[in-house]
């Protein structure tokens, strides 16, 4: 089993500072029509994706009609689509399905070429990749519908379902085929790294989307914001402020790995949303996940929200060994789980410290949509938690945490740590939770950052402790 570290660990000239989370289960989109066709026949799409949903046939970008489409295939294909006169349909024979890592996809289109090959190039990372030997490229001098004067759609297409997961520096270059070397550079130690793009030529339906404004106008102000001067700004559908994230190529964040959706030992698959920053249950029983980042030092700070629907249920969020077992602490007797369990149920509304499966109420008064804090310092095997800016062991609500009023003692685990989650439905009885390893899925009403300046958190991050982040691993790790 691998848990990847992917982007953001080099210091640069240019960084890439917000990404938009799309979440396939609110149907969140960018739209936006040209008012004239442009180039059809020769444009460049260069855009950088972490994903989310893994498992199903998502879109990425595509028009309203005939369907041109760049997607994931189920089994993690790269596809791109022209569905008209000229039919043609380009597949990758590699699969990319790592929820831990950022791709730069460059797609380069020049149909008047005479060379069928050289009509779609394919960039990941900046190597170029040869299409599937099942691949048939589109007629010479064929017109697609990207940039036609129809919808043109982010985060959706005209086959399969909407995105789900990151984008980040969204380019259309109208007019011109350019490779990825326009889009990145390699640094020194051989990682692929963006470049700022302002500097190109967009053409007439070109855009540039950074993603660094937060409303839903379809303006300058908004989040589907064009900054390359063309002012080709795009229409927002079930966005809000809080899909804006600093999770970015340039710092990549912890999230839930979808890949680990444990299914055994009478469990069912776990179900995530909002990019794998949030789990909820659709059916009964008890399911699991971890996080993807791989910790084995450090001091890392994390808030948690858990909001209950029917009489509510019970759920555990802490950290489990990369080698420990499958139930964190609910039914096997050999995990070491360390962290909170929520339960409501009934009248109660408890959240207890859970250390090696056994719970201890430390805040009685956990309601619905309360928002928890955890801070976890392995360098001196201590974890601490806490309820709406309170820390429980720690004189209140003290932003600096004393080592001898912890709440855990960890004990030493080789190779490390993984961020754990579990959850348990019976009937209508349920908990959502959403987990802010830094970039949160939930709305905030505060915004404060660790001393290094990264995540954003509603409550003060403790002197010491760092939001789960790339940046972060790299400097305290």
């Amino acid at each position: 089993m691998v848990f990847p570290i992917v982007g953001g660990t080099q210091d640069t000239g240019f960084e890439i500072t917000n990404s938009l989370r799309f979440d396939n289960d609110t149907s969140t989109q960018l739209l936006f029509t040209p008012s004239s066709a442009s180039n059809r026949r020769t444009y460049t799409i260069s855009l950088w994706v972490k994903r989310g949903d893994v498992g199903t046939q998502y879109n990425m970008f595509g028009t309203a009609s005939e369907g041109d489409n760049l997607y994931f295939e189920s089994g993690g294909k790269l596809g791109f689509f022209f569905e008209g006169s000229s039919e043609s349909y380009l597949i990758t024979n590699k699969l990319f399905r790592d929820p831990a890592a950022w791709y730069n996809i460059v797609i380069g289109v020049d149909t008047t070429d005479g060379t069928a090959t050289n009509r779609v190039k394919l960039y990941i990372n900046g190597s170029q990749y040869t299409w599937d030997s099942s691949t048939t490229y589109p007629s010479q001098n064929y017109d697609t519908d990207i940039n036609n004067n129809q919808e043109q759609k982010i985060g959706n297409g005209h086959h399969g379902a909407l995105f789900d997961g990151y984008i980040a520096d969204f380019n259309l270059i109208d007019g011109t085929q350019l490779d990825a070397s326009s889009f990145g550079e390699t640094d020194d130690n051989g990682v692929w790294i963006p470049k700022d793009t302002k500097t190109l030529t967009f053409g007439t339906n070109g855009y540039r989307l950074e993603f660094k404004q937060t409303g839903t106008s379809q303006n300058a102000s908004g989040i589907g914001a064009d900054t390359s001067g063309q002012d080709n700004h795009w229409a927002v559908s079930n966005f809000a402020a809080d899909h804006v994230t600093t999770d970015t190529p340039s710092n990549n964040f912890c999230t839930i790995n979808p890949i680990y959706r444990d299914d055994g030992n009478n469990m069912v698959a776990a179900d995530f949303q909002e990019a794998n920053t949030k789990q909820l249950t659709t059916v009964d029983g008890w399911k699991f996940g971890r996080g993807t980042f791989l910790l084995n030092a450090g001091k890392w700070y994390v808030e948690f929200k858990a909001t209950e629907a029917g009489s509510g249920e019970s759920g555990n969020f802490g950290i489990v060994p990369v080698e420990g077992g499958v139930a964190l602490g609910n039914t096997d007797d050999n995990d070491v789980f360390e962290g909170v369990r929520v339960t409501f149920s009934g009248s109660d509304t408890v959240l207890n410290k859970l250390d090696t499966g056994t719970a201890s109420s430390v805040f009685a008064n956990f309601t619905s949509g309360t928002i928890g804090m955890m801070a976890i310092d392995l360098d001196n095997n201590k974890l601490w938690v806490g309820s709406n800016g309170t820390w429980y062991n720690n004189n209140n609500a003290s932003t600096t945490l004393s080592s001898g009023n912890h709440d855990i003692t960890l004990p030493t685990q080789e190779p490390g740590w993984l961020f754990g989650i579990g959850m348990s439905r019976n009937g209508s009885n349920n908990i959502t939770w959403e987990y802010n390893w830094g970039q949160p899925s939930f709305s905030i009403s505060s915004t404060n950052a660790d001393a290094n300046g990264h995540g954003n958190f509603e409550f003060a991050v403790p002197s010491g402790f760092f939001a789960v982040c790339t940046k972060n691993l790299a400097e305290h790790g």
